[in-house]
């Protein structure tokens, strides 16, 4: 059973000129632009796992993602998202309770989560959010760009049995001389950012494990690094009719790339730099460390994370024509 919110009461008309009007503005925007009741629809049975064992009605689904959302675009961790639901009038107004409400705590937040791990959802917000943007022809049809980036976990310390504390589902990486523990976020985006798939793994994968799942569905062409390319990978894909905008790499026994092969690398550059802004804004926002225990867990926070960095990433896009 939903909770019912409370109507309107003197309170809340007697503040309602007050709060932030930037905050008011954006989440006015937000209220025009994310369809929260769809995306609610899309997880209805988010709260049936388990069955009916009475208890206190549940908060909507929709506030709850709109609790979520809140926590993606302002960095915020459970326990401080209740306390700005708290303080803020702006926040409690965009998420829809009145001052008469109680407020949604921490746990309340942790556990709506751990549901949507648990019934698979952070996958079904994603495509639900990708077929919005897709019915409203902000997704571009062709050119796909790919990269992966990493995010830490803690390295951990040894116990006195010999065993580690450290994730066991993280792996360790090599970048730039420097070493890395945590995992990988392999991402496909189109040639406006958005973010149209992805996988997150260890961070011992490739960056090439997953690109050929990325690229298949891509008819036009495809952006990636050096670390993509392979002659049997361009042959594929350019005998299906793709543009292999692979970054060119030495071979055995080149010494230097030829002056063809760098003009052919400042040109993939040129489209490769937008895929890095959907990992510079969740960067951003969570500093490029992972906040979970477990593939899983952090699997569905990149998946919602994402979701909001493309509603965010839509407000300033035109329609595709």
């Amino acid at each position: 059973m939903e909770r019912v919110a409370a109507e309107e009461t003197f309170t809340d008309l007697a503040i309602s000129g007050l709060g932030s009007p930037q905050a008011g503005a954006f989440f006015e925007i937000c209220d025009q632009q994310i369809p929260f009741g769809e995306l609610a629809a899309s997880i209805g049975d988010v709260f049936e796992a388990g069955g009916d064992r009475g208890g206190r009605p549940h908060w909507p689904v929709a506030m709850m993602l709109k609790v979520i959302f809140i926590q993606k675009c302002f960095a915020l961790s459970d326990p401080m998202a209740e306390q700005m639901l708290l303080d803020r009038i702006s926040f409690r107004r965009f998420v829809g309770l009145s001052f008469d409400d109680q407020t949604p705590d921490h746990s309340t937040i942790s556990l709506f989560r751990k549901r949507l791990c648990d019934g698979g959802h952070g996958s079904t917000l994603f495509d639900k959010t990708l077929e919005i943007l897709r019915q409203r022809g902000w997704v571009m049809k062709e050119g796909t760009l790919i990269d992966a980036t990493i995010i830490e976990a803690p390295v951990g310390r040894k116990r006195e049995d010999g065993s580690s504390t450290a994730d066991p589902c993280a792996g360790k990486t090599f970048k730039h001389g420097r070493s890395y523990h945590g995992f990988k976020a392999h991402v496909s985006t189109d040639r406006r950012g958005l973010i149209t798939d992805f996988v997150y793994d260890s961070a011992a994968e490739p960056e090439h494990t997953h690109f050929d799942r990325l690229a298949e569905q891509e008819r036009g062409a495809v952006w990636a690094d050096s670390g993509c390319r392979s002659r049997e990978r361009v042959e594929k894909l350019t005998g299906r009719g793709v543009f292999a905008g692979l970054c060119h790499r030495r071979v055995r026994g080149q010494k230097e790339l030829s002056p063809e092969q760098r003009a052919f690398n400042r040109m993939v550059s040129r489209f490769r730099a937008i895929v890095e802004h959907p990992f510079a804004w969740m960067k951003r926002m969570n500093g490029g460390r992972a906040r979970y225990r477990g593939l899983i867990r952090n699997g569905l926070d990149f998946a919602l994370t994402a979701v909001a960095y493309n509603f965010r990433r839509s407000f300033t896009l035109t329609p595709v024509t």
